[in-house]
C-alpha cells in the first residue's frame, strides 16, 4: 500500500480459494502489516509471510486472530484432501499466531505509529485502519445487520476503499430476509428439508439470528460451529451477543456421521461450504437432489467456477467427480456483507477525502465518473500509485 510516515505497509495478504487456489504477487519487504478481517482472500497468505519475515508482527483484532487460526488450519486440510500443495504448514500457522499484535477498536500507538482501528461492519472483528490521515476500509458494510452495526464514516485525506458492488445495488435486505423465511416455511410445510449453504464466518451466524424464534428444528454442520463458538468468546464485537447466544443454544450442532443421518429429519440444516465446493453440504446434496419437496438455498455470492455458480447456471453440480442433476428446489438470496453502490458513494462523501483509491472492484471507472469532483484512482495489479 505504498509509503506512509516512511513505513512500508501491507494491508491484507490472502489467496483466492479456487481449485487450485490462486496465490498473490510476492509481498515486497514491509515494516508494518495490518489485517482487516479473517476471510481467506484477505488473510490466507499471512502464515507464509510471517515465516519469511520473522520480525513482522501483523496487527489485527482478537476475534480476527482467532478466526484466522481456524481458517488457516482448515485451508491446510482442504489442500491435502484436494491434492494441492499448501504454501505453509501447521507450524507456520502457530508461528504466525505467536507473532500477531492484537488491537481493540480505538486509537493505538505501535512502534511510534498512531493507528486508528474502527469497525467495518463486514464480519465480527473486521476493521478499518486510519494511518496518517489515510483510511483503508478493507471489506465494508455500512448497513447494520442482525450480527453487526454498520460501519460509520471516518474523516480522512485519502480513502482506500473496496468497490465490490460498484455499479450494483442489493435488493431490500428486509424483503430478502422475508423471502428467505417464507421459502423455508413453504419447504417445511410440504414436508421437505431446507439445506442452507452458508459461509462459516459471518453468514452462518447471521442466518442463525434470522432463524431464531421461528420454531424450526435447525441443525448446524461444518466449520460454522467452531466459528460461532469463537465469536461468542468475543461478545464485545457483536451487535447483540445475547441474541447470538440464544440462537446458538436453539440449534443442534452436528458432531458425527450418525448426527448427520438424523439431521435429514430436521427442518433446516445450515452448513458449509457456502459455494457447494466440498464440506458437509455434499452429503446433503446427495440426499435431497431428487426430492421435489426439499430445497437448496444459496445465501452468498457464488464465484465463477464453483459448484454453487454451476448449480445456478446449469442446474447441476459435480459431486466427487460425477455431474449430478439437482431436481429439488434451488433459490439464491443476496445476503451480502458488502456495501452496495449508493452506500459506497454516501460513505465516500461522508469521509470527506481529497483522494479516493478503489480496490476489489471490476467496475471502478463507473465510480470515478460519479465522483467527478474528487480525485479517484483505480490502480491495476502491480501498478504503483503516487498521490
Amino acid at each position: 500500500m505504498g509509503m506512509l510516515l516512511n513505513e512500508h505497509m501491507l494491508f491484507d495478504y490472502g489467496f483466492a480459494p479456487a481449485k487450485p487456489p490462486k496465490y498473490p504477487l510476492p509481498a515486497p519487504p514491509i515494516d508494518v502489516m495490518m489485517l482487516t478481517h479473517a476471510h481467506l482472500d484477505h488473510s490466507g497468505m499471512i502464515p507464509w509471510l510471517c515465516a519469511r519475515s520473522p520480525s513482522l508482527h501483523p496487527i489485527a483484532t482478537p476475534p480476527t486472530i482467532a478466526l484466522v487460526k481456524l481458517l488457516a488450519l482448515d485451508s491446510i486440510k482442504v489442500a491435502k484432501s484436494e491434492g494441492y500443495p499448501s504454501p505453509f504448514n501447521e507450524e507456520h500457522v502457530y508461528h504466525m499466531l505467536d507473532s500477531m499484535h492484537p488491537v481493540t477498536y480505538g486509537t493505538h500507538t505501535i512502534d511510534g505509529l498512531e493507528i486508528g482501528v474502527h469497525p467495518s461492519g463486514h464480519i465480527p472483528g473486521s476493521a478499518m485502519y486510519l494511518v496518517d490521515q489515510t483510511l483503508f476500509t478493507g471489506d465494508l458494510n455500512t448497513s447494520s445487520t442482525h450480527l453487526l452495526v454498520g460501519a460509520r464514516p471516518i474523516s480522512c485525506d485519502t480513502l482506500v476503499i473496496e468497490g465490490t458492488y460498484v455499479g450494483r445495488e442489493h435488493p431490500s435486505r428486509q424483503q430478502t430476509e422475508q423471502q428467505f423465511l417464507d421459502t423455508i416455511d413453504e419447504v417445511v410445510d410440504r414436508g421437505g428439508l431446507a439445506i442452507v449453504a452458508a459461509f462459516a464466518v459471518g453468514r452462518t451466524q447471521e442466518l442463525l439470528l434470522l432463524l431464531q424464534k421461528r420454531g424450526y428444528d435447525v441443525r448446524l454442520d461444518g466449520m460454522g460451529t467452531k466459528a460461532t463458538r469463537l465469536m461468542l468468546g468475543h461478545p464485545e464485537y457483536l451487535r447483540r451477543p445475547d441474541d447470538l447466544l440464544r440462537a446458538w443454544e436453539g440449534v443442534r450442532p452436528i458432531r458425527s456421521e450418525s448426527d448427520r443421518k438424523r439431521a435429514l429429519d430436521a427442518d433446516v440444516i445450515v452448513t458449509t461450504s457456502g459455494m457447494l465446493d466440498g464440506g458437509p453440504v455434499s452429503y446433503y446434496l446427495q440426499r435431497v437432489k431428487d426430492d421435489a419437496k426439499s430445497a437448496v438455498l444459496l445465501t452468498g455470492y457464488q464465484v465463477e467456477g464453483t459448484n454453487g455458480r454451476r448449480l445456478l447456471e446449469t442446474g447441476t453440480v459435480n459431486l466427487r467427480g460425477v455431474v449430478e442433476k439437482i431436481r429439488c428446489q434451488v433459490d439464491f438470496f443476496d445476503l451480502s456483507a458488502h456495501a452496495g453502490h449508493e452506500e459506497l458513494v454516501q460513505f465516500i462523501y461522508a469521509c470527506q477525502p481529497k483522494n479516493v483509491v478503489v480496490f476489489h472492484s471490476e467496475h471502478a471507472p463507473q465510480l470515478a465518473e460519479e465522483l467527478a469532483d474528487l480525485d479517484v484512482y483505480a490502480p491495476k495489479n502491480g501498478e504503483t500509485l503516487e498521490l
